[in-house]
C-alpha cells in the first residue's frame, strides 16, 4: 500500500528580507578598520559590500544616488576622524555633502535611515564591525526600498521603453509622416550634387 506524502508548507515559505547595502570606505582609515575587522575575526552582517575610495572627500553625491538606483536597500559612508584626514580637510567636505544628500534624498522620499556617514579610523576595527552591524539591521527594519533596478524592468524612456513623444502642436500626422519637412542636413529630391 502506498501513501502520498502532502506537500508542506517548508518549502514555500518566503524568505526573510536581506538588504543590500554599499558601503563607500576611506583608503585610510575606514577600509583598514573592515580589514582589521576580518582578519581579527569580528562578525558583521555579510550584507555590505564595501568600495575602497583613496578618500571619503572623493565621494560624489551621484555614486550615492547610483548605489540606490542600482537596488542598494542602504548606503553607508565612511572615513577618518574629522581633523584625522589624511587630506588635511576632505572629510569636512564629506559632511557637507553628506547633509545635502540627506536633503535630496528626502525629496526622493527615501527614509533618512538609509544613509549613513560614520567615522572610524584604521585601529577601530570593532567598531566599525559594530556600526555595520547596527545599520543593517536599522535597514533590515526598513523594509526594501522598492525602487526598480536596472535588471529589472526598463525605466520608461530608457533603451526603447514606454516613452511615448507627444506630438507636435498643430499637427493631426505623426512626425515623419509624408508632407513634412525634410530633416536637416538631408538634400532635397530635386537638387543634384555638383561633380
Amino acid at each position: 500500500m502506498t501513501t502520498e506524502l502532502a506537500p508542506t508548507d517548508a518549502g514555500t515559505a518566503a524568505a526573510p528580507f536581506e538588504p543590500v547595502v554599499i558601503g563607500f570606505t576611506c583608503n585610510w582609515c575606514s577600509y583598514r578598520a573592515a580589514d582589521l575587522a576580518g582578519t581579527a575575526r569580528m562578525k558583521y552582517p555579510p550584507n555590505i559590500r564595501l568600495i575602497r575610495l583613496m578618500c571619503s572627500g572623493r565621494l560624489d553625491p551621484t555614486f550615492v544616488l547610483k548605489a540606490f538606483a542600482g537596488g542598494a536597500d542602504g548606503v553607508m559612508i565612511s572615513g577618518c576622524h574629522p581633523g584625522d584626514c589624511h587630506y588635511v580637510d576632505q572629510n569636512y567636505k564629506t559632511m557637507r555633502r553628506f547633509q545635502l544628500l540627506e536633503r535630496t534624498l528626502a525629496q526622493f522620499g527615501i527614509e533618512p535611515g538609509r544613509l549613513r556617514l560614520t567615522w572610524a579610523s584604521a585601529g577601530e576595527g570593532a567598531l566599525f564591525a559594530q556600526e555595520i552591524t547596527t545599520f543593517v539591521e536599522q535597514v533590515r527594519a526598513l523594509g526594501p526600498l522598492g525602487w526598480p533596478t536596472a535588471e529589472a524592468d526598463a525605466l520608461p524612456g530608457r533603451d526603447g521603453g514606454d516613452l511615448e513623444l507627444p506630438e507636435p502642436a498643430g499637427t493631426s500626422e505623426p512626425a515623419g509622416a509624408e508632407g513634412d519637412a525634410p530633416a536637416a542636413g538631408a538634400v532635397p529630391a530635386s537638387v543634384e550634387p555638383v561633380a
